[in-house]
């Protein structure tokens, strides 16, 4: 983190949702070495206590605890709204989905509203683009939303720009674009393709690759993504707007598979099954230069690079010296 990013945080008490899981405990960690006063609010139900670093508060709740959430809102000056169920979970239950991701993200605007805090950051996703009509996707094409996550994920976005044109309350949104790195956890079913595939090569098994692997996706390193979400916290012209955070790269997924074989440096085997009943698009990259224009960002880690320390982080780590059972 640079100099600058210190200073703004330094001394601030700050709340992050979802701090527990894998983007929000490292931007947890960011904040805590900036020397902010971090709160985290985590229902963990697929975050990990272990997650949160030492010198950040854990408070085990969920966002749709309105008195918990109007509690430390007034407490912290900004917030990062990271809490949300995913697309798998909510696919699985859409009622849960709309609760958490919907419900949970008005308790936090409601409450930011009545203590009149800095700035709510939100973070959502390329998932809401569904199977764009062009590429690379702009902040401002049409949203297609697919699944119940992504109409979720758009909800919290309107929710923001709403109570941003309508009370004057200061938000953002970062749509990620696939976030993979060290720390995301391979045990999570939940879990991003890059830690299934390091799991499954390391361990010798074929990789699954749903269809013919020719789908592509914009892979974004942990670390750029972290970044880009500070920046969103303290640009002036970030408020009110969407940006979306990638890298404005396109891989196919047989591609990326054998990056990891050469991260790994070993030989893998591929499988290919039926395609995913979800998230089933076909090609997804963004186009990044809104956020390169206004939050004066671009990510720094290449895919080889990004690959390589994820890696060697997962070979270091217990995941590498446990047996976990995977298909992507």
């Amino acid at each position: 983190m640079s100099m600058a990013l210190n200073h703004s945080f330094a001394g601030r008490r700050i709340l992050v949702t979802g701090g527990a899981g894998f983007v929000g405990g490292a931007l947890s960690r960011r904040l805590v070495e900036a020397g902010a006063r971090v709160t985290v609010l985590d229902d963990l139900f697929t975050g990990r206590a272990e997650t949160v670093p030492s010198g950040a508060e854990l408070i085990e709740g969920s966002v749709t605890d309105a008195s918990l959430v109007n509690k430390l809102v007034a407490a912290n000056s900004l917030v990062f709204h990271l809490a949300a169920r995913n697309i798998i979970a909510s696919t699985a239950n859409p009622r849960d989905d709309f609760a958490t991701n919907i419900g949970g993200t008005l308790n936090v605007l409601l409450a930011a509203r009545e203590s009149k805090r800095e700035r709510v950051v939100y973070s959502s996703s390329a998932s809401v683009y569904g199977n764009p009509r062009s590429i690379p996707i702009n902040e401002d094409d049409p949203a297609v939303t697919l699944s119940p996550y992504a109409v979720s994920k758009l909800g919290g976005e309107l929710y923001c720009q709403a109570f941003y044109e309508s009370y004057g309350l200061p938000t953002a949104c970062v749509r990620y674009s696939n976030v993979y790195g060290p720390g995301q956890r391979p045990d999570n079913p939940y879990c991003g393709v890059v830690s299934k595939f390091l799991a499954d090569a390391h361990a010798g098994r074929p990789l699954s690759i749903h269809g013919d692997g020719e789908q592509t996706r914009d892979y974004t390193y942990i670390d750029d993504a972290v970044e880009a979400t500070l920046l969103a916290a303290i640009r002036p012209r970030a408020e009110g707007e969407i940006f979306n955070i990638g890298t404005g790269i396109e891989i196919s997924v047989n591609a990326l598979a054998r990056s990891v074989g050469r991260a790994l440096d070993t030989p893998i085997e591929l499988k290919y099954i039926d395609r995913r009943d979800i998230d089933n698009i076909r090609r997804r990259v963004v186009n990044i230069e809104k956020a390169r224009r206004m939050l004066r960002w671009a990510p720094q880690i290449t895919l080889d690079a990004g690959l390589d320390r994820t890696a060697e982080w997962f070979v270091k780590s217990r995941f590498a010296r446990s047996e976990t059972t995977s298909t992507v």
